[in-house]
């Protein structure tokens, strides 16, 4: 018997901290194996030991090399019986700060991670989800995928593709029967918060929304909107009242909304 036992089983990257971390914790309380990835080994085994024995495969996965994605989606075939129910393509970066001031090498990063890696999940797991009936593919995008974000120009374009991609291949896997979804969250508390415009930068993020007053979720909702991507009948899974209001202000009011975010741009010192 493989070491999922039958369990259904759900693949994560991403999975060391954040959302990723915090999924597995769900669907392991869920009575779901979970595949465990990412480049930060030493969170991946904290997460692992939290699991126990036997609720987990884990390995280092840089999504963006298709060479690592062969090796882990092999892996974790051989713990499941070559079966994969869920593939939760969460791994993501960012950077924040004008757009001047982030180097371009920075940002060639956060496209390969956050497009380039998704897309490589993909055609990795595909094999494995063809054969896995009811199987799901779920995008982790972002409230910046429905609004350009100013100061995150290029992490919100990802976000943007990858909302694309998932509807293309939602409608694309019909007749394989595999749904594609996204999850949409609005600031969660996660380590990509103290992203700042490039690795060692002073000034993060979360200090600018904490001074501000933004509302930042606690990222047990995410999980619990990552069960429902994986589960329900939508395409699109927001996480947080303010991403559901930019949902809502995006179609129905969509210039209001984009001059309420100009005016929100803080000025250049």
């Amino acid at each position: 018997m493989s070491a999922a036992g039958g369990r259904k089983a759900i693949f994560i990257t991403g999975a060391a901290s954040g959302i990723g971390a915090e999924t597995a914790r769900h669907f392991a309380r869920k009575g779901w194996f979970c595949g465990l990835y990412d480049v930060n080994e030493t969170g991946l085994a904290a997460i692992a030991a939290e699991l126990g024995e036997g609720g987990s495969h884990s390995a280092r996965l840089d999504v963006r090399s298709r060479e690592d994605w062969a090796r882990a989606v092999a892996g974790f075939s051989a713990a499941t019986g070559g079966k994969m129910h869920v593939l939760f393509n969460n791994a993501g970066v960012g950077r924040h700060g004008w757009f001047e001031d982030i180097p371009p090498e920075d940002n060639d990063w956060v496209v390969d991670v956050n497009i380039k890696g998704v897309i490589n999940g993909v055609h990795a797991a595909l094999p494995l989800l063809r054969e896995t009936p009811g199987a799901r593919i779920v995008n982790t995008a972002s409230t910046a995928g429905i609004v350009g974000a100013p100061r995150l120009a290029v992490y919100s374009a990802t976000k943007w593709a990858v909302r694309g991609l998932t509807e293309a291949l939602d409608a694309e896997f019909r007749d394989l029967g595999i749904r594609v979804t996204s999850l949409m969250p609005w600031f969660v508390e996660t380590p990509i918060l103290d992203m700042g415009a490039k690795e060692g930068a002073n000034e993060k993020m979360s200090d600018q929304l904490r001074a501000g007053g933004a509302k930042i979720y606690p990222v047990s909702l995410a999980a619990e909107k990552a069960w429902d991507a994986a589960h329900g009948n939508d395409i699109h899974y927001m996480v947080g009242g303010e991403a559901e209001r930019a949902r809502f202000m995006t179609r129905w009011a969509p210039e209001v909304f984009r001059k309420g975010v100009r005016k929100q741009v803080p000025p250049r010192e």
